[in-house]
């Protein structure tokens, strides 16, 4: 049989490590939306080649997190309401069904990993930022698509998860106080619902969990 032939793999380990190390930037708020990349700064911070770096923004680019072109500098995705809208109806209709999923499916231990991370929430809120208390909120989310055990749909949370998690960084930066003071109850209802509620009633607190965040993120960036 003839073997058809292709290209040796590439060793994309410093790639990798150079989009892990800015995308957890991006996360803790050290690049706004809009912030510039420079590779030659980027390079020299992490004290790797620069071809390295730009292979680790494509991969952010393909995550929706930077953007840039040819001849255009690479800067960190702007939140546009329209942007807004489309994203957070995708994660509206996911969220819905990971939950409903997880309920019939989550195991005792699942469920126990979603009760230890709302009490860290809730032992965190009063004095934790606003990066480390989403960082928690987005590790719930992880455990109840995982929980839910359904692979493609864990591979479309994960499509959007980084997007998700940027509009929602800018969403806690504009709105801090409101979010803190919400975190750990909607999250703990959550929980509950998955433990042991109604169906119907935990696809409707699913969705509403998100579109609240919509709303209160489009109602930040209306008077920019």
């Amino acid at each position: 049989m003839e073997v058809t032939p292709l290209r040796k793999a590439a060793r994309r380990g410093l790639a990798e490590e150079a989009a892990d190390r800015v995308r957890e930037a991006i996360f803790a708020g050290h690049f706004a939306p809009g912030a510039a990349l420079r590779e030659v700064e980027l390079a020299a911070s992490l004290e790797i080649s620069r071809g390295s770096v730009r292979e680790g923004l494509f991969q952010l680019a393909r995550e929706g997190l930077v953007q840039g072109g040819w001849h255009r500098p690479t800067t960190v995705v702007e939140v546009t309401p329209d942007d807004v809208e489309e994203l957070y109806s995708v994660r509206a209709a996911l969220d819905r069904l990971a939950a409903t999923t997880a309920r019939a499916r989550a195991t005792p231990g699942d469920l126990g990993r979603l009760d230890e991370l709302v009490d860290t929430m809730a032992a965190e809120a009063g004095h934790a930022g606003g990066p480390r208390l989403l960082a928690l909120d987005i590790a719930f989310h992880d455990h109840v698509y995982a929980a839910a055990g359904n692979g493609r749909l864990t591979d479309a949370w994960r499509a959007v998860r980084s997007q998700v998690f940027l509009f929602q960084l800018q969403r806690v930066s504009l709105d801090h106080d409101h979010y803190r003071s919400r975190v750990v109850a909607e999250h703990r209802e959550l929980a509950e619902l998955v433990r042991d509620g109604d169906p119907g009633a935990l696809a409707r607190v699913a969705e509403e969990h998100v579109d609240s965040a919509r709303r209160r993120l489009l109602s930040g960036l209306k008077p920019r």
